[in-house]
Parts: C-alpha cells; structure tokens; sequence
C-alpha cells in the first residue's frame, strides 16, 4: 500500500532529523573530543591549563590579576595589562571599555562613588600608578600631575570668537588646583560636581602639556584590550619592571631579564603581530627560579 504524500514526506523529514542528530550530535562531538585527547593537543583542549606545585594556577591563554585582598599590585610580580572584562579578567563579562579617543571628559557626580572617568583619565591614572610603582617616568602628553585628563571647558562671550569669560579645569574637582593658574589671561577654575560644562557651551580643549612625545610607560601598561583577557604583555613593559621585581626578590636583574626573553614568544608566522610575554608563565618560573624572600 502506498502511503500518503504528506506521510511521506513527514517520514523521510524524520529519517533526515535523526542521520543529522547522530552524525552531528553524536559522532562530530565524540571525533572532536577524541581529537583534543591526542598526545600534544590534549593541554590546549583543557583550556591550556597552567599547574604549578601540583595545582592548577590558571590558562596561558587567559590573563589574570597579580594583586593582593585589597587589590593593589603584588610588588614580586610582573604586572598584566589593564582590562575592562567584569571586574577584570572575567570570562564571563569578555568586553572592552567602549570608549574612544573622544571620551576625555569625566562625569563627576556630587558623590564620588558615582563619578566615572573618561578613557583619558583612566590613562593617565594608570600611567602615573605605573611609573611610581616601577620607577620611570609616568608623564603623557594631556595628563595632569595628579592623573586626570588635562582638559579645559573654554567659555566665550559670543559663541565660538568672542572674549573668553570662564575657564575650568572640567576633570578636577575643587578643591584641587588646576593644573594650569590661567588660559590667555583668564583664571583657571577647578570643576564642581554634578556641572555639565559641555551642556553650558563650554568649549573643550584638551591641553597637551610638556611631558615626553614617548612616554616611558608604554601603552599597553595603560589600555585593556578588545577582549579584556589578553595573557601578554610587550617586552618593553616587562622591560620596565624587571628592577622592581628583582629588587623584590633579590635577584639580578640581568638573570631575570634572561627568563623574560626565555618566555617572549615572537610574531606569528614570523610576521603577524608583535613581540609579547606570557605573565602568568613568566611569574610561575619566577616562583620557580626565584622564591620570595
């Protein structure tokens, strides 16, 4: 007996659904799994797992935070790049700032727990925290002495070529000095909370200052990456802490400098990228080579 066309067609749709189910379900699943247990690819399959003195410290492919309770860099280690993912680092939350070379204007509201800070600021407070931890010099151009943005809200009489009437240091809150006493003869005058100065017809100029064209804390020392979870640094930011993280573990910096260049991996394929050092595996053989006093 011949069944009906829509019969048909439903079974032949079911046999479909079920060769698919197994194949891609089942069998696909199960040779990749097979695969990852291959002699040599079985670590990167569990997620490049990083063990030291028998357990399991982190991923060589995911970065984390060398910090203490409070949260404040642990001297005897090389320092991550920032990152912007959850609370940092958070797998969970892979994310970067969203902020752009425009976002140099804080928003300061009357509490300060509310206040959010510009990328710009955000930079400069790294970079002076860098160079005061690792003993260089954190100046960048537009920055502050005290870490903000060194912007100003420039107010004119008549719009944009009238005489400047007002003019405020729009990321630091008073009492703080203004960076700069006057702007073409005008007193500079510190911000106060909650003020939208742009809204006011505030004129923003960013003032570049007179610190170095090249910083000595390099920029990754003071930006997240897209993803928030890069594991590298560059050489020159390793470069920067090496006599802080011998100092600290009474060691010779050239001795440690050997292991930074020993797990420096060059670009890819010869020619993609650059340079960058795994910290977690460089702070694991400094555990190793070199205990804390």
């Amino acid at each position: 007996m011949r069944l009906p066309s829509w019969l048909s067609q439903h079974l032949a749709a079911l046999r479909a659904v079920l060769v698919f189910t197994v194949l891609l379900g089942l069998a696909y699943p199960l040779a990749l799994v097979a695969v990852g247990r291959l002699p040599g690819l079985d670590g990167r399959a569990d997620g490049s797992l990083v063990t030291a003195g028998g357990r399991t410290v982190g991923s060589s492919l995911i970065g984390q935070s060398f910090t203490d309770a409070d949260g404040n860099p642990v001297p005897r280690y090389f320092q991550s790049r920032p990152s912007a993912a959850g609370d940092g680092y958070d797998p969970t939350a892979t994310a970067a700032s969203n902020l752009g070379p425009e976002s140099v204007v804080d928003t300061l509201a009357a509490d300060p727990a509310d206040s959010t800070s510009s990328l710009l600021t955000q930079v400069c407070a790294r970079s002076r925290a860098v160079g005061e931890r690792d003993g260089v010099d954190g100046r960048r151009p537009y920055c502050t002495p005290d870490g903000v943005g060194a912007v100003l809200a420039v107010f004119r009489a008549d719009g944009l070529t009238g005489r400047i009437t007002r003019v405020v240091s729009v990321n630091q809150v008073a009492p703080a000095t203004p960076f700069v006493s006057s702007w073409q003869g005008v007193p500079v005058e510190p911000a106060e909370p909650a003020e939208d100065y742009v809204a006011a017809g505030g004129l923003i100029v960013p003032v570049r200052g007179d610190a170095p064209a090249e910083p000595a804390v390099p920029a990754d020392a003071v930006t997240a990456s897209g993803s928030g979870l890069d594991p590298h640094i560059s050489p020159a930011y390793a470069e920067i802490q090496v006599a802080r993280v011998a100092r600290e573990r009474g060691a010779d910096p050239a001795a440690i400098r050997r292991l930074v260049a020993a797990h420096t991996a060059g670009r890819a394929l010869g020619f993609m990228g650059e340079p960058a050092v795994n910290v977690l595996e460089l702070n694991v053989a400094l555990d190793r080579e070199f205990p804390a006093r």
